[in-house]
């Protein structure tokens, strides 16, 4: 979570996993262009519902930039904008995947 709003963000669990590593930064390349397109298709269907949010940031689409990072285990899909009620909508997406997925992460930016 971010006060511009926040990050997927995931690493394979032991670093020396390669194979680990580079199929979550396939996906994670996926998922931001998915994203980017207005594309939530992934996460409804791994959570069997539409996640909070996620209406606002279709509509919002073009104000919201999802930009892939590779990181040393893994990589994160920032996803950044300006537009107030976006940034709302993407930090309630965070807030029911950081929920859903029980990760521990902090819930307010």
């Amino acid at each position: 979570m971010a006060k511009d709003g926040g990050a997927i963000e995931m690493t394979a669990n032991d670093p020396n996993d390669t194979e680990s590593r580079d199929q979550i930064r396939r996906h994670l390349t996926h998922i931001a262009m998915m994203f980017s397109a207005g594309n939530f298709n992934a996460p409804m269907l791994i959570h069997d519902q539409t996640p909070q949010g996620v209406a606002v940031m279709k509509r919002l689409k073009s104000q919201i930039k999802y930009e892939f990072e590779s990181m040393e285990s893994g990589g994160r899909v920032k996803i950044t904008t300006s537009n107030r009620e976006a940034i709302d909508a993407v930090n309630e997406f965070l807030r029911f995947q950081i929920t859903d997925h029980q990760t521990g992460d902090p819930l307010t930016p």
